[in-house]
């Protein structure tokens, strides 16, 4: 069975190591003219590493990643600890896999380069365009006039996929009224960075630092709230005086971060309510052209990993249809599930008033000191999470 896969992103590249190494031909086509060094950090947390190991790709992204001993919520402007969950070893004992940090291209870099062993084809440099269906037979046109021939269309192409808009006609995203601001700083920026993923919540911001590339770089997004853009985009320059000015006063290493990067770029944050249906026939979607979410939850990533692994799993044991629907049941809950959560983050790292900031952060605060069993195990759904299995 041959399957064409629109996007080379994390799920498009995993999607194509997944079905490569189950037996089927697959043909990736990416718009890009190559991959290149693009965004920034990721984090991979447990439920991703065991799909990445299953995946054969585990020890390579060991090798270029950094492992956060904690994950933390800290006070953006004071510093002060609201919670730390320890992840490390602590993690590998609790959920059977690591946490880790790791930057996009690398992670992309070793995803392709495993796939293309396994015999996938990726070509660059174009993008699908309309696909009609004759029979089984799925006939996929691409920008550049080619048309390529299948059995299966898997649009893994992002939030404005092509694939989507055809399956599903034209719809529009959800501006989550917020803006993301990413940037990396070398490591001497603050050598005393906290071995943590830490997110510093404040009035109507927030923001989150970690270590990434073996512990060379650090990664930062700012989120801020803003109601007057409604342009979605990825790679957007930003101005870094416009950054700082948000983050005035914030404690370090915040601040620090921020005066080191040469650069930062912006994007506005979009999602959309969970689809009605991700297929039709032999054509499907995953990662971010069927349920995008904001980055509150860290999982965007995570998810179109975990998507690629129960779509190969599917299809190698059924009938490409049935295996398909069966798919998009098993995934759609656990996605509805995480936007709800990312959604809900937004909230709980805004706090816009410091009454409400004691009223939340308090409790979190004594809780995480008198049980912190139960303040590790609100994660269990996310972390303990095996798609490899059932």
């Amino acid at each position: 069975m041959k399957v064409i896969i629109a996007g080379a992103g994390i799920g498009g590249l995993s999607a194509a190591l997944a079905l490569a190494r189950a037996g089927f031909g697959v043909v990736v086509v990416e718009r890009a003219p190559e991959l290149m060094e693009v965004g920034a950090g990721l984090q991979l947390s447990p439920n991703a590493m065991k799909c990445l190991a299953w995946l054969g790709v585990g020890e390579a992204i060991g090798k270029v990643g950094s492992e956060p001993a904690t994950l933390e919520l800290r006070i953006g402007k004071s510093g002060a600890t609201v919670f730390s969950i320890p992840m490390g070893e602590a993690a590998r004992r609790r959920y059977g896999a690591p946490y880790l940090h790791v930057h996009r291209a690398d992670l992309a870099g070793i995803l392709a380069k495993a796939a293309q062993e396994a015999g996938a084809r990726i070509r660059f440099g174009t993008r699908v365009s309309a696909f009609t269906r004759e029979g089984a037979e799925i006939r996929v046109g691409l920008d550049t006039g080619d048309i390529l021939s299948g059995d299966l269309l898997v649009g893994a192409d992002g939030m404005r996929s092509s694939v989507r808009r055809q399956l599903l006609g034209l719809d529009h995203p959800r501006f989550t009224g917020s803006v993301a601001w990413r940037l990396l700083a070398p490591i001497s920026a603050y050598p005393d960075l906290p071995n943590a993923a830490v997110v510093w919540a404040g009035a109507g911001r927030h923001a989150v630092t970690y270590r990434v590339r073996r512990g060379e770089l650090i990664n930062f997004v700012g989120v801020t709230e803003q109601d007057d853009w409604r342009e979605e985009g990825w790679d957007e320059k930003g101005n870094k005086a416009e950054l700082a000015k948000a983050f005035t006063g914030w404690a370090e290493p915040v601040t620090s971060v921020i005066a080191a990067a040469r650069s930062c770029h912006r994007w506005a944050l979009f999602d959309r309510n969970p689809l009605a249906r991700w297929s039709d026939g032999r054509v499907t979607l995953l990662g971010d052209a069927c349920h995008p979410m904001p980055p509150f939850q860290a999982q965007g990533a995570a998810m179109a990993i975990e998507d690629a692994v129960v779509l190969a799993r599917c299809l190698k044991d059924g009938e490409p249809e049935a295996a398909l629907r069966q798919y998009e049941a098993l995934r759609k809950p656990r996605t509805a599930k995480m936007l709800a959560s990312a959604r809900s983050n937004m909230r709980v790292f805004h706090r816009s008033t410091f009454l409400a900031q004691v009223a939340t952060y308090g409790p979190m605060k004594v809780a995480g000191m008198v049980m912190p069993g139960f303040v590790n195990s609100r994660q269990d759904w996310i972390y303990g999470f095996d798609a490899t299995k059932g």
